[in-house]
């Protein structure tokens, strides 16, 4: 009996071992499609950022009259009361390393090694983030080739 009862564990493990292995996609915790059992932090992140979607990008920016992508990050932080670097690649550095991200951690992006860019996981494979020059903060999901080409790492920093 403890056999028939192991086979299907080894299934699922075996499945997953081999989904892994097939591409190289940011993994991501499971979620339930709604935001419950987070923090009150990383319940305000998230409003934030959300709150964000639209603005303007301004390269430096870190207000709601323009944002980069490590401003978006620092202005949503901070109105959480939580203090991160000014840059997308001294936030990587400094701040505490996830396997998977959850909704409020951040997503780093770059080459070699050092971080050009940063988002805001929103859950459900959802990061918001500012893409660049004449555009506006956005939600985009992370099933791109283009993010996971670039991934570098997720933090996690909020209780």
């Amino acid at each position: 009996m403890p056999f028939i009862r192991l086979t299907p564990l080894l299934t699922l493990f075996t499945l997953l071992l081999l989904a892994g292995c097939a591409s190289k996609e940011i993994a991501t915790a499971p979620s339930s499609g709604a935001q419950t059992g987070i923090s009150m932090e990383r319940a305000l992140i998230l409003s934030h950022a959300q709150q964000a979607i639209g603005t303007p990008y301004r390269f430096g920016g870190n207000s709601p009259e323009g944002l980069d992508c490590s401003g978006l990050v620092e202005m949503t932080y901070r109105a959480a009361g939580i203090r991160v670097p000014r840059t997308a690649d001294a936030q990587f550095r400094a701040l505490p390393q996830a396997k998977a991200p959850r909704p409020g951690d951040l997503l780093f992006f770059g080459e070699g090694g050092k971080a050009t860019h940063v988002g805001i996981y929103g859950g459900n494979r959802q990061m918001i983030h500012a893409p660049g020059s004449g555009r506006a903060v956005v939600s985009v999901p992370l099933d791109i080739d283009y993010w996971n080409q670039r991934f570098l790492g997720v933090a996690s920093l909020a209780p």
